[in-house]
């Protein structure tokens, strides 16, 4: 049971037994209208029963908490999302943490499991990164819970750890790409399915699964507003995180592949991409069929933000869905009334620049 030090008291002018009592900085009264010591105990019985919520739930290990926090998880996300956390618990997080209660967490045993990741796991920077913001997550549910009052501040990624290299197309093989329509398909060559898909990411930066999400009520004239993802598991979420849901303007470039996608339109989403995979195998052969060098889907995204380095960072960070996040597409709308048509057309600089073969240089 909480621990409560104090007891009812009868206030006579509101006619009732009263007793105020406080638990993790939170105060509440509870009262009862029955009269003589009935009504008293009562109103303790009331004051006790809030003062032991959670109190189970904190004798709890975070290894005996996970579960409950991923069931959350999985109510929340997809399980592109899910799947990924509960297997760097599993391995990298747990074996530090599991043991331990929520109230004898520190910097000190965040920091153990990203130095034993690097140093027993020579895990690169991104996957330290990833337990490094499941581990904070986790921390905020407890919080949120009132298990724990703790914040991480200072969880360092080892300076030594390797930055995996992505691999992006050059500005030749993107003429390559606005120049040529056709793959090879069960030996013949036609005009490829996903051609408008491919080219709008490039120009975009869209995630595969946000570009798969995209249906024609998302557009309104020259703005699109992203609501939705595909995960690979062919699962319809909100997106990746809270920046996925974001809105911004088209490029006249953008808006020229999405205006032909349109007429083309067969299914409920525009770019009528069955699955994530479908979409990678039918990329690689078009690749392949005009001898542009592979690259993953997700690249093309890499491709985007390579392309547009050279404009304003936090241009980029709204165009990509890496800035912070915005809580309804009401308030990012006059952000976008702002700046959209600038950042657009700082975009289109760039990629007109690349498809007419003009470079700094030669200028």
């Amino acid at each position: 049971m909480g621990k409560r030090t104090n007891t009812a008291k009868w206030v006579e002018s509101a006619g009732r037994w009263q007793i105020n009592v406080q638990k993790d900085g939170i105060r509440k009264t509870f009262t009862s209208a029955k009269p003589g010591r009935t009504g008293q105990r009562e109103a303790n019985a009331k004051a006790d029963a809030w003062l032991d919520e959670g109190l189970e739930l904190r004798r709890k290990t975070l290894g005996q908490i996970f579960p409950e926090y991923l069931a959350e998880l999985k109510e929340r996300t997809g399980k592109s999302n899910w799947r990924p956390v509960e297997y760097r618990w599993r391995v990298w997080i747990s074996p530090v943490l599991g043991r331990l209660r929520p109230d004898a967490l520190s910097d000190a045993h965040l920091q153990r499991v990203i130095t034993r990741a690097y140093s027993q796991g020579g895990l690169s920077r991104k996957s330290l990164m990833n337990i490094r913001a499941d581990m904070v997550a986790l921390v905020k549910y407890l919080r949120r819970n009132h298990l724990s009052t703790y914040h991480p501040e200072d969880i360092i990624i080892p300076q030594g750890a390797k930055v995996g290299k992505r691999r992006i197309l050059q500005p030749d093989d993107l003429v390559a790409l606005f120049s040529v329509d056709t793959t090879e398909f069960r030996g013949k060559i036609s005009r490829d399915r996903y051609i408008n898909a491919y080219r709008f990411q490039a120009v975009t930066g869209l995630r595969p699964g946000e570009l798969m999400g995209i249906m024609a009520s998302d557009i309104s004239g020259n703005t699109i507003r992203l609501q939705r993802s595909i995960n690979a598991y062919g699962e319809l979420t909100a997106g990746k995180n809270d920046n996925a849901r974001r809105a911004f303007r088209l490029t006249p470039t953008a808006k020229a592949i999405l205006d032909d996608q349109l007429k083309r339109m067969d299914s409920l989403y525009v770019f009528g991409i069955s699955t994530e995979e479908n979409y990678r195998k039918r990329w690689k052969k078009y690749c392949g069929t005009n001898n542009i060098p592979y690259v993953a889907p997700y690249e093309l995204r890499h491709t985007f933000v390579s392309m547009i380095q050279s404009l304003p960072e936090g241009w980029v960070k709204t165009l990509v869905g890496h800035s912070k996040s915005m809580d309804t597409f009401g308030v990012y709308g006059h952000a976008i009334d702002g700046q959209g048509d600038q950042i657009a057309a700082g975009v289109e600089g760039v990629i007109q620049d690349i498809l007419t073969g003009i470079s700094e240089d030669a200028k």
